[in-house]
């Protein structure tokens, strides 16, 4: 189906994104990506792509609450992929307005020019963090949804705007709810390569909670889950957990990677990356049934073999990080 296709990722420039739109690519899509505008004219990590392959990527740069732009970008496109989003968690207590602005008023300028031009399809970008602490596991689509940080509420407030336009307006969409996705070119904002970089260059890992319970997949199985959300005939109307179906607690996380690595690294609690109490997601494991029986898919990439494609990448890319700062 995707030879030829018309396709708009926006968010192309982060970490999802960049692989999302590299896979798109090498289909045979027409891709174009938006990515959000600064006066460097950066791409994010589209400057990671093959030369080749972003070669026949267009690329729009705006602001997701820029209606005009999201018009403009959504114009011609077949198939939108909306993971455009503000997504960090510390983030959002600092700016929780910004955070609010750009992953609620920007679904909605997707989505209300997605029905104005007639899009075949959406494929909206949701996130575990909008369940909150697991009430149950495995987290099915069905569990309760719990805002329990400003970004969780954000992304909350978007899908159910998602689900009114499929009620109302009848507009074709799936929604893909991504576990904790991790892989080459993730930013030190995220737990493993925040623990990898440290192993690899200090004498001490700095983390926050250590017993949260995390649910990890692999970059390659998140795009493909997105990739397979387009594809599949009775996807729409779905909300989809991608995750891989097990978990694990971030100290054994980070002994696992001290392991690969060979590092002789402490693992040290510190406070200053602690979330607030009431804040923290203590745990979070997905039912991936769903995603297996409506999208035919399944996470290929195991932990332990993640971890090592991820530790090479970074080798070769330390440059990209602050090692041992704490990034929100």
């Amino acid at each position: 189906m995707w030879d030829q296709t018309r396709v708009l990722v926006t968010g192309a420039g982060g970490f999802i994104g960049s692989h999302l739109t590299e896979a798109l690519v090498r289909r045979g899509c027409t891709v174009r990506a938006f990515i959000r505008y600064n006066s460097r004219n950066g791409r994010g990590n589209l400057e990671d792509i093959a030369p080749e392959v972003l070669e026949n990527v267009e690329i729009i740069a705006g602001d997701l609450r820029d209606a005009d732009v999201i018009e403009r970008a959504v114009k011609g496109c077949d198939v939108v992929f909306h993971l455009g989003a503000l997504v960090g968690i510390p983030y959002s207590y600092q700016n929780p307005r910004e955070v609010v602005e750009a992953n609620i008023l920007g679904t909605l300028n997707v989505l209300t020019a997605a029905r104005d031009h007639g899009v075949k399809r959406i494929i909206h970008t949701s996130t575990s963090e909008v369940y909150g602490s697991a009430r149950y596991v495995p987290i099915d689509e069905a569990h309760p949804l719990q805002g329990q940080s400003p970004y969780s509420a954000s992304k909350i407030g978007a899908d159910k705007l998602v689900e009114s336009f499929h009620a109302s307006f009848d507009l074709p969409v799936v929604t893909v709810r991504p576990f904790n996705s991790y892989g080459p070119r993730q930013s030190a904002r995220a737990v493993i390569p925040t623990i990898i970089t440290q192993a690899l260059s200090k004498a001490e890992i700095h983390l926050g909670n250590t017993e949260t319970l995390r649910d990890f997949t692999f970059v390659t199985d998140t795009a493909a889950g997105f990739i397979a959300a387009a594809e599949a005939q009775g996807a729409i109307g779905y909300v989809v957990n991608v995750g891989s179906g097990s978990e694990v607690s971030i100290g054994e996380l980070a002994s696992m990677i001290v392991r690969t690595l060979q590092s002789p690294a402490k693992i040290v609690v510190d406070e200053t990356r602690l979330r607030p109490g009431r804040s923290e997601v203590t745990r979070l494991l997905a039912d991936n049934r769903l995603a297996k029986e409506v999208l035919g898919w399944e996470p290929r990439v195991p932990l332990g073999q993640g971890i090592e494609l991820t530790a090479n990448w970074i080798k070769t890319h330390l440059e990209h990080f602050q090692i041992g700062k704490y990034q929100i």
